[in-house]
């Protein structure tokens, strides 16, 4: 079992002690440094809304994000898949018309 750690994460103008495995530091760091950049976003565009608020509005947003990634990732996958089927396709018929000859 791993052990844990306090990782310090500052979003807007509050930090917040998490704990995390050594190996995910860099990774919640990076997290963390995205979702403030997202939030001072929002923020910009917004009429002084409270922390809370513009937390949801940053969640909201980051969801909608990875949702129209996922589903282009999965639009990509599948033409990709598509393809390679089309390719295996075309390889065993000509793997078979060279059998076919004597």
């Amino acid at each position: 079992m791993s052990s844990t750690e306090p990782v310090a994460l500052r979003l807007i103008d509050r930090e917040f002690l998490i704990a995390c495995a050594p190996e995910e530091r860099e990774g919640l760091l990076e997290a963390a440094g995205y979702l403030d950049r997202k939030m001072r976003e929002l923020r910009a565009n917004a009429k002084a809304p409270s922390f809370e608020r513009l937390a949801v509005l940053t969640a909201i947003s980051v969801a909608h994000e990875f949702i129209n990634l996922r589903k282009q990732h999965d639009g990509q996958s599948q033409r990709l898949s598509d393809g390679l089927a089309n390719l295996r396709g075309k390889l065993n018929a000509a793997l078979e018309s060279d059998h076919a000859k004597p």
